[in-house]
């Protein structure tokens, strides 16, 4: 049964459902006299409904009702608009794990932390694709208040938790947004409540999805990939463990309670990490058993040049593709990637925090290190290369291989229609955060070093699965290093750094950080958030800019 099959059938079904409302027009009509408005798509029936919240969920995986290449919002490259690729790019290109040498304006701004309140895509995709969510769940509330369909109450109540995880990557990444509800549905134009502010209403109403009275399904009660109270509750558990950062309160306590209820319900680490992201992650039974949260794309039915295609893509080059095809026993000649587009780079110093044996950067094939004795969530490929980080170079750095056009099986996707596209869905919250969470949890409310036995057993079963050997504690800086391997191009990188005080330091330098070639500088401290879009503030009189832009 192919599930994402199901449920984006829906999706497309509901394409006559227009929700043309964007933040600043709340009330308007189609534009194209073929659709409908809300009154006119809801009849009473339950399928009526869900097609409103399957556009809910399309809204995070999806660029438009139309082809891959055109966007519905005002980003000129379609694929560039896509949600969970600019919110990836915005989390790991500013950082030290993704590097680029693509020109794109975008880009150059996120990688050397140059952005500015317009004209950056990736700022600009990311902001509007959750405002839209947040307003189309806003009217499917509306629409559906006071409906008495059976069924409906759950349908409400898993819109409000793609709300609220739209509203956490705005409290994340813009620090203080628009807060819209229900009641700006038509109504005045949306204020802002502060981060402080925003941070309170998230996770209290996480905390009603998790009440007993919610109608918000438990895990396993709905098909992957809805979203149950295992979602909120690891959510939840984000939400504590930045607490510091985005309330000036530290709740490590909280964090850590919040993750061990996340951890007992039902969950289990995927035996093979690889499997997380292959092409096949979403049909994958032990895959699906660690993914918490993800956002599912698929090549046959939501073809997406954003999404995972773009992980896929983005990294490699014929040569290197080639060499791992080779690396991993394929057939002389097979390519592991169906495009190449030898963007994405990843500097050595990132490289260096996992545990590689026999790095060699004068080897003539291979892959650069031996993979059979080093930590297998390790995917680099450096032969030819110089190992420092050029951003004029095609062959400067490592490249990275997480993401390719495998499956489970070791099949290479070739033969189908959307070859191009990728099928992986987007990890966006796993077991594995649930169990690093817990242990940084524990190691900070014991002094900066652990030796609990349960978060040593967490991060434990974790260096198993990757082969690597336990340390006799736990301290912050090694959590940092292990969820630098752990999550290497997941969307979290940023908000580690900026958790631990050292996104903006001087004493964490990376290559070009503030496009300084050795990266030994200070970033502005207002540069820990991105700004509110430009256009908002001109449109929304009530909305107050971030410091510094």
């Amino acid at each position: 049964m192919n599930i994402k099959k199901i449920l984006y059938s829906i999706f497309i079904v509901s394409s006559m459902l227009t929700m043309n409302s964007c933040i600043n027009d709340l009330n308007t009509l189609p534009l194209n006299e073929t659709d409908k408005t809300g009154d006119q798509a809801y009849d009473g029936t339950l399928e009526s409904y869900e097609k409103g919240l399957a556009y809910i969920y399309g809204s995070f995986s999806l660029v438009s009702q139309n082809d891959p290449g055109s966007s519905d919002i005002a980003v000129p490259d379609a694929g560039q608009s896509d949600l969970m690729r600019q919110y990836m790019i915005l989390n790991e290109a500013s950082t030290d794990a993704l590097k680029c040498i693509w020109g794109d304006s975008y880009m150059t701004g996120v990688q050397f932390n140059t952005w500015t309140a317009s004209d950056n895509e990736a700022i600009i995709a990311v902001y509007t694709r959750c405002m839209v969510s947040v307003t189309r769940v806003n009217e499917f509330l509306v629409k559906t208040d006071g409906v008495s369909t059976e069924g409906v109450a759950q349908l409400r109540a898993e819109a409000k938790l793609l709300r609220a995880f739209a509203y956490y990557l705005l409290l994340d990444l813009y620090g203080n947004p628009p807060f819209a509800t229900e009641e700006n549905i038509a109504g005045p134009m949306p204020k802002q409540i502060g981060r402080a502010g925003l941070f309170a209403w998230i996770e209290g109403e996480l905390k009603d999805l998790l009440s007993n009275e919610s109608a918000l399904p438990a895990v396993g009660d709905v098909i992957y990939p809805r979203v149950n109270k295992g979602v909120a509750q690891a959510i939840l558990t984000r939400l504590y463990l930045n607490a510091e950062v985005y309330t000036g309160t530290a709740r490590w306590e909280d964090a850590k309670a919040a993750a061990a209820a996340t951890i007992a319900m039902n969950y289990s680490l995927c035996p093979n990490y690889e499997e997380l992201f292959l092409q096949d992650n979403g049909e994958n039974a032990r895959s699906q058993k660690e993914l918490i949260f993800s956002i599912a794309y698929d090549r046959d039915f939501t073809q997406n040049w954003g999404g995972t295609t773009h992980l896929a893509s983005g990294s490699m080059y014929d040569n290197a593709s080639q060499a791992v095809a080779e690396e991993l026993g394929m057939p002389e000649g097979t390519l592991i990637n169906r495009e190449r587009w030898n963007g994405y780079h990843v500097s050595a110093e990132y490289v260096d925090n996992f545990e590689l044996v026999g790095v060699d950067w004068k080897a003539k094939n291979g892959v650069g290190y031996n993979r059979a004795l080093s930590d297998k969530r390790a995917f680099f490929y450096n032969v030819g290369h110089t190992k420092e980080f050029d951003k004029a170079s095609t062959q400067s750095g490592w490249v990275c291989w997480k993401y390719t056009s495998r499956d489970s099986k070791g099949n290479l996707y070739s033969s189908d229609n959307f070859t191009k596209f990728s099928s992986i869905d987007f990890p966006v919250i796993r077991l594995a955060e649930m169990y690093m969470a817990y242990a940084e949890a524990q190691t900070r409310i014991d002094g900066g070093t652990t030796t609990d036995a349960k978060a040593m057993g967490y991060v434990k079963e974790l260096r198993d699965r990757a082969g690597v050997d336990m340390p006799s504690s736990l301290n912050l800086d090694f959590l940092l290093k292990e969820r630098a391997r752990e999550f290497m191009w997941e969307g979290q990188r940023r908000t580690d750094l900026i958790r631990y005080g050292y996104f903006t330091a001087m004493s964490f330098p990376w290559p070009m950080k503030g496009n300084i070639p050795d990266g030994k500088v200070a970033l502005d401290s207002w540069r820990t958030v991105y700004p509110i879009i430009q256009t908002e503030i001109n449109e929304n009189p009530n909305l107050v800019q971030n410091p510094g832009y």
